[in-house]
C-alpha cells in the first residue's frame, strides 16, 4: 500500500491493523470512532497538531518492511 495524506485512516487500519500504534504514538487514540474511520490522514493531523508528512513517511516505511 502507498499511503498519502489523502488516505483514509480507517482504510489504512483495515488493510493493516498493526498500524494502530503508529497513529496512537502521535496522539490519535480514538481510532475506532466514526471520525477516525472517515478522516484523511491530513485532516486528522490538523486536528491533532501532528505533521502529516512525517506520519505518511512512517506508515510507508511500515508497509515497505512487510
Amino acid at each position: 500500500m502507498n499511503v498519502t495524506k489523502n488516505s483514509i485512516i480507517g482504510e489504512v487500519l483495515d488493510i493493516d491493523p498493526t498500524t494502530g500504534p503508529i497513529f496512537q504514538a502521535i496522539g490519535m487514540h480514538c481510532l475506532g470512532c466514526p471520525g477516525a474511520r472517515s478522516e484523511s490522514i491530513e485532516e486528522a493531523c490538523m486536528v491533532h497538531g501532528a505533521d502529516a508528512d512525517a506520519l505518511v513517511e512512517k506508515l510507508n516505511r511500515h508497509f515497505a518492511g512487510k
